[in-house]
């Protein structure tokens, strides 16, 4: 058993200043609100707290296509309806639509995950978060479910730098396709999704059946659910896998996806998870005492994201935290109880014993196909891009900001969903 665990926690304030437009359900403030729910709990004191860099092109093309990098970069709310073609090859539009800051925006929840798995790699942390990151859906060359460079394979490309196997874990509603997709030619990376499946939801993909091809065969594990499913059937599914996967796999690190979507009464969810149910599979994930990588995802009920991922931080931190939300910035927003837990929801739970036994039981036969954990040959390992960073207190004061620059500092009034009449409201 170690002794306590060193954490680091990345967080840039200007990343949840984005603004995704009206009707979107994608609200980046949810991550101001969770950090100030963290300086709340005093949870800041026991963490390493980093501003990460924001993640150069050069950085983002590891796995991206240079192309694709490239027109992310140019394209603005000014000048896309000159890039018809290109919008459309690119997916970009009513799911992935062009924003004011987009590109800035994609930096610095992409580095946020570099700069973890580094942390991790060079040993100066056990575990790191980004509640920024775990933006799933993106491809190599298109944006995708409101993702856009996909920040999880590229941590994960980092940690295989220093480890030979990296284990993905994915409790989000949605499948983690992007992520799966990156790695499912290679037992390098095992890659380990929960989700709802069926019905035509989003993105479609993560049947059972869907396990890898040539050397990746047997090392993509997709664990399909449907609605309804509550703490118990979760965890004893989650334990049960997960406990059996380490064992076989004994991966050198592990990257754990905590999308707050499968909480119940998510806007875009259809689970019945209670936020301890959620946070018991990152309980679960910290006793195996490998470095772990922390990242969120999806979650639409912004006050339910900041009061899941504040109870995960401190399940992290070892810390048990009052269920009383402690005055805050945003303390209005968790009323009319201010409590810290919400309970599992009342959708009918369609996840019989049979379908859950008969889904482990597919799983738990695919892993005997694994003899043992693969071994790679340890090349010497590359070294991380040293890009250097301009340094913004050297540059000039005299020179004038401009317009957009200002407006970036100003907290939009209408990035709060307040009931029905918001214009935000679905």
């Amino acid at each position: 058993m170690r002794s306590k665990d060193k954490i680091s926690y990345f967080y840039d304030g200007d990343v949840g200043n984005v603004y995704f437009g009206p009707n979107h359900p994608m609200k980046p403030h949810r991550l101001c609100m969770t950090h100030h729910l963290i300086l709340a709990y005093g949870l800041h004191s026991k963490m390493e707290v980093y501003r990460p860099h924001k993640a150069y092109p050069i950085e983002m093309a590891q796995f991206h296509s240079p192309d694709y990098v490239e027109f992310l970069q140019r394209i603005n709310p000014e000048n896309k309806d000159l890039f018809p073609n290109e919008m459309a090859r690119y997916n970009l539009g009513e799911d992935c639509p062009v924003f004011e800051d987009m590109f800035e925006f994609c930096q610095i929840y992409a580095g946020a995950t570099i700069d973890a798995a580094r942390r991790l790699n060079n040993k100066l942390c056990d575990i790191a978060i980004n509640w920024a990151g775990g933006l799933h859906h993106a491809k190599k060359c298109d944006a995708s479910g409101f993702c856009y460079i996909n920040d999880l394979v590229l941590g994960i490309l980092e940690l295989l730098k220093h480890h030979p196997r990296v284990l993905y874990i994915d409790i989000d509603v949605h499948h983690g396709d992007g992520v799966e997709e990156a790695f499912y030619f290679t037992d390098r990376v095992m890659t380990v999704s929960f989700h709802k499946f069926g019905d035509k939801f989003f993105p479609g993909t993560g049947d059972v059946k869907e396990i890898g091809e040539r050397e990746g065969k047997f090392y993509a594990i997709n664990v399909p659910l449907r609605d309804g499913i509550d703490d118990s059937s979760f965890n004893r599914l989650f334990r049960a896998i997960i406990s059996k996967v380490v064992e076989i796999y004994q991966p050198g690190a592990i990257v754990l996806q905590c999308g707050a979507d499968s909480l119940a009464r998510d806007r875009l969810g259809c689970f019945n998870l209670s936020i301890d149910g959620h946070a018991e599979c990152v309980k679960f994930v910290k006793k195996f005492n490998i470095p772990l990588l922390v990242t969120g995802g999806g979650g639409y009920t912004k006050e339910n994201v900041a009061r899941c991922w504040t109870v995960e931080t401190g399940i992290l931190l070892d810390t048990e935290l009052p269920n009383e939300i402690p005055d805050n910035d945003y303390i209005k927003y968790f009323g009319p109880d201010y409590s810290l837990k919400i309970p599992g929801g009342h959708i009918e739970n369609l996840n019989t014993k049979s379908y859950i036994s008969t889904i482990k039981a597919q799983i738990l036969d695919n892993l005997r196909y694994i003899q043992h954990a693969p071994s790679v040959q340890m090349q010497e390992v590359p070294p991380d891009f040293y890009i250097p960073d301009f340094d913004e207190d050297e540059q000039n004061p005299d020179v004038r900001v401009d317009q957009r620059s200002r407006d970036k500092q100003i907290q939009r009034d209408d990035e709060y969903f307040d009931g029905d009449k918001d214009n935000d409201a679905l």
